[in-house]
């Protein structure tokens, strides 16, 4: 296997048990928890990008798979790496490791925002508040743990910073929505109807008399017609939406194209079918194809 290593984040441990840059096996436990959460965070950005997909792309897991190779001077430095396999013309993958970079860059943001007592980040999967709950707790009271990613300052986890984080694991807190589904069920009256998005998921939303004809239309329509809903609400500290308590935008829409998310993604069969070609049929292709596909399909110079 062909590829090389590449560094996405530095985690620096400060404290009197890291000096002679020493890791204890606690310290490894702590490692552990850091991979799991920035894993989980990378699977959720991505199905959060794709959203009509429901299996993750083939390779996805080795792609997001941090190791550690040395520990650093500086109290105790662990450089976390991941190893991107060397690009060729039967897979779909970039050569950067923009999936787990993109999650450590995200936690970073969390645990600045803790650090600096503010309010998380709107992209912050709420539903990853436990996970990330869980790192940090082998340190002592004198201790701490730096987060350092490229071009910005360290973000840091004392148990001090903790203790806030699990304040939002403890407690619902309100945040953006933005979602769509069908009209069961509506209560002129009370003003509030049910949006069910999901076979067995319905959240009540709020609407005004001005909102009044948009409700009932899609509940009279409810075989064809969807309602959009984007504005502001209840999450659990799980992440999961519990009502919807203000509207700023309401608006029907038709039912969308069923679509099968289970189906497998097109670059898995793509890159099946690839496999299937012999290796000296590849070996024809030229070297530079992936840098100079346009020269090679309509003529244009090479870079």
């Amino acid at each position: 296997m062909t590829g090389k290593w590449k560094e996405v984040v530095k985690l620096t441990f400060k404290g009197e048990r890291f000096r002679d840059h020493a890791l204890d096996l606690q310290a490894l436990g702590e490692l552990s928890q850091f991979q799991k959460m920035v894993a989980e965070t990378a699977k959720t950005l991505w199905r959060a990008a794709n959203p009509n997909r429901e299996r993750l792309p083939s390779h996805f897991e080795e792609r997001v798979r941090l190791c550690l190779r040395r520990i650093e001077d500086g109290s105790a430095t662990a450089p976390l790496e991941v190893f991107i396999e060397e690009n060729d013309q039967r897979t779909f993958w970039g050569p950067e490791p923009v999936e787990i970079k993109e999650a450590v860059k995200l936690a970073h943001e969390v645990f600045e925002a803790i650090g600096a007592d503010a309010q998380l980040p709107e992209r912050f999967p709420r539903a990853l508040l436990s996970e990330y709950a869980k790192w940090g707790q082998s340190l002592a009271d004198d201790e701490a743990v730096e987060l350092h990613v490229p071009d910005k300052k360290p973000a840091r986890l004392t148990l001090v910073h903790k203790k806030r984080l699990e304040k939002y694991v403890e407690t619902p807190h309100e945040d953006h929505v933005e979602i769509s589904g069908e009209v069961f069920e509506a209560d002129v009256k009370k003003g509030r109807f049910q949006l069910w998005s999901g076979e067995d998921t319905a959240v009540t939303v709020v609407f005004t008399p001005e909102q009044e004809y948009q409700v009932t239309t899609a509940l009279k329509e409810h075989k064809t017609a969807r309602m959009y809903v984007k504005g502001s609400g209840e999450y659990s500290p799980q992440g999961t939406l519990l009502r919807v308590l203000q509207v700023d935008e309401l608006r029907l829409t038709t039912s969308e194209t069923h679509y099968d998310k289970s189906a497998r993604p097109i670059e898995d069969l793509l890159e099946e079918l690839a496999r299937e070609i012999p290796q000296e049929e590849w070996d024809k292709l030229p070297s530079d194809l992936n840098d100079n596909l346009d020269h090679y399909l309509y003529g244009v110079p090479k870079r």
